[in-house]
């Protein structure tokens, strides 16, 4: 069995880089309920950059009344972090597509993997029929059941951190308010000494990021974060990754929680 370990300052860094290719244009933040009829429909995924913009006024400085509650299709590439990020790749024949629900409280989203050959705008935009509640997101034709059985690697330890990373970040895509989640998680390597903690499993005796690389092609990642939201949890995050593959099995579990703060 092999561990690496990792800095925090490392894993931030992942994060925020998928974090910033996820950023959901501000055109889809203030996408209107009314439509263009002269509006032409794009062929592919690809040719949706200039979807919000075409042939009419601006979306941009509408009021806020007319935000449309419901699902749109997003101009953002969810796998466009991968062109930089080491050790994954998006498979060939595969795309990743990506859902947006906005409302006057705030935002959700939603990531598919599809075939390429299903990822043409009239099949992404199907899936739209009828869909008004947030709770349920458009699923287009032959999309995969998880977006990471889309993606591949070269089995690095590395490799497997990313995609602990990527997995979060996709899953919180779109997401603002209170239906946001892993957001509210800061990563640390550390417990924090200003504030004492009742702890609910044996405290680990090293909160550094690691990867397991077992014998067997399998692997597992670990890492910690603490949930800014009160009162404040200690939380272990393990992915177990099963051989030739990077959907893992995740576990993410509250180990500590915050008591009262620590007097100077």
């Amino acid at each position: 069995m092999t561990i690496q370990k990792f800095s925090l300052d490392a894993l931030q860094r992942v994060r925020q880089f998928i974090q910033g290719g996820l950023t959901i244009p501000d055109l889809e933040k203030q996408a209107q309920a009314t439509q263009q009829d002269d509006m032409p429909e794009p062929e592919s995924v690809d040719d949706l950059s200039g979807l919000f913009s075409f042939g009419g006024a601006s979306l941009a400085g509408q009021s806020s009344a007319t935000v449309a509650e419901r699902w749109i299709l997003s101009t953002v590439n969810p796998a466009a972090p991968l062109l930089k990020l080491p050790g994954l790749v998006l498979r060939q024949d595969h795309r990743l597509v990506a859902y947006v629900y906005r409302n006057r409280s705030g935002s959700v989203g939603v990531v598919w993997a599809i075939p390429e050959t299903l990822s043409h705008t009239a099949n992404l935009t199907k899936a739209l029929a009828a869909l008004t509640d947030a709770k349920t997101p458009p699923k287009p034709k032959g999309a995969l059941p998880h977006y990471m059985e889309a993606i591949e690697g070269d089995r690095t330890p590395v490799s497997y951190l990313i995609a602990s990373m990527l997995k979060r970040e996709l899953r919180e895509f779109g997401a603002s308010g209170d239906r946001r989640n892993w957001s509210y998680h800061k990563l640390t390597d550390t417990v924090p000494t200003t504030e004492q903690w009742a702890w609910q499993a044996a405290a680990p005796k090293d909160l550094s990021p690691k990867v397991r690389l077992l014998p067997d092609g399998k692997a597992a990642v670990e890492f910690f974060s603490i949930r800014n939201t009160m009162p404040r949890r200690l939380y272990r995050h393990l992915d177990q990754y099963p051989t030739q593959s990077y959907r893992a099995q995740s576990a993410d579990k509250p180990i500590a929680v915050a008591q009262s703060a620590v007097s100077p």
